[in-house]
């Protein structure tokens, strides 16, 4: 096993404050808050993994998830795709509308981060 595979195996960065970001008041402070956990950044995904970042549509009129956790199934001139768990489905990412870089979610803090309410479900006006 490499180092880094140990690594996520044997780390969750979440657990330990989860509870403590739950009580943030609103969505953006909760995903501030997870922000501030999860420092391990990458500015494109690969598939297979999990990322939650920062994402700003540019189609008019669209429902949209400011605040995205998602599996990478697809990386594309354009973007990439995923699922989404705030959806519960495929959706897509445009690079230009990712704000920042996407932060690395190790699988064993999936259950951890999907516990937590962070989704800003937004219109695009």
């Amino acid at each position: 096993m490499e180092q880094e595979e140990y690594l996520e195996s044997q780390t969750n960065r979440i657990r330990p404050v989860a509870d403590e970001i739950k009580q943030e008041k609103t969505a953006d402070d909760r995903m501030v808050a997870l922000l501030d956990v999860l420092t391990e950044t990458v500015p494109a995904p690969e598939t297979g993994r999990f990322y939650t970042f920062v994402y700003l549509a540019k189609t008019p009129r669209i429902r949209y998830d400011q605040n995205p956790l998602i599996a990478c199934t697809e990386v594309l001139p354009w973007g990439f795709r995923g699922i989404n768990f705030h959806w519960n489905s495929y959706r897509n990412y445009t690079w230009e509308e990712v704000v920042g870089d996407l932060h690395l979610v190790y699988p064993n803090e999936m259950v951890d981060a999907k516990s937590i309410p962070f989704q800003y479900f937004r219109i695009n006006n």
